[in-house]
Order: structure tokens, then sequence, then C-alpha cells
């Protein structure tokens, strides 16, 4: 819980839901870009129940998932393509010209969007179907590639 509202909300800005920090701070900052609440609550246990330690937080739009990319320089970014003010491949496109050190993984329902998604720059593309054993394996990669 952040600023002493319910679940970490930040009137006015991203939600951030985890947040559990390592001694020496090991942890994994990761930041899920959904405008649907239930897929960003669904990332968010899946990947809280698998990665330990991690700081995770929640942007519903591409304008908020670049303003957090900012702000607390994630290790990896979940983007959903479809999302309201910004979608997320014009959002990784912004993010990636900034901070070209961020993993991103774009998540979509359909494969076609998997070509714009590779143009837009980001690191990996799964759809949402995907089995979530790939998603994590993708993910921890991606984490332990920037320890070596």
């Amino acid at each position: 819980m952040r600023h002493g509202f319910p679940g970490g909300y930040i009137p006015g800005s991203a939600l951030q839901t985890e947040h559990v920090r390592a001694p020496e701070d090991h942890s994994v900052r990761i930041i899920i870009a959904d405008d649907q609440k239930h897929a960003r609550s669904g990332l968010r246990a899946l990947l809280c129940s698998s990665l330990k330690p991690c700081e995770i937080w929640e942007a519903r739009t591409g304008v908020e998932a670049d303003r957090l990319a900012g702000e607390v320089r994630p290790h990896v970014i979940l983007m959903d393509v479809r999302m309201p003010e910004l979608d997320g491949l014009a959002a990784t496109r912004l993010i990636k010209s900034r901070q070209p050190e961020i993993k991103i993984i774009i998540l979509s329902l359909n494969a076609c969007c998997k070509a714009d998604a590779v143009s837009a720059g980001a690191d990996a593309f799964l759809t949402k179907g995907d089995d979530p054993a790939l998603l994590l394996a993708l993910v921890k990669a991606l984490t332990e590639a920037r320890d070596s």
C-alpha cells in the first residue's frame, strides 16, 4: 500500500499494486500496461507468485506506461496493444526511443500484430492465449540478461 490508499491506488496516477523490495534491491521491476483490470490482475498474480522479489506497477494507458517508465526505470514492461490515449505500439516506440535498455514484451489477443510489435521495437511478442509458463520464462530470461 502506498500513501495509505487501498491497493496502492494513487489518485490521478497509475496503480502500484505490489511492491516487495529485497535487501540490496535485487528485485525485478515490471510495469503491466493494459486497460483491462482483470488482465492486469491476472498478470500480477502470475508474476508475484513466480518472481521473488518483484516490484510491479500498473498502467491503464500508453501515456501512463510512458510516464511510469521514466519514473521507475523498469526492467520489463508487459504492454497490451490496444489501450486508450496512446496504444501499446506507439508507447513502445516512445519508450524505446528514450530508454532502449527497457525490455518490452507486447501482449495481444491476435497473433497478427507480431510484425507491428517487432517494427515498434518490442523485444518479444506473445498472445494472451499463450501458456503462462512461456511468459514467465521470457520475463526471467530478459531480466537475467540484464545481470550478465
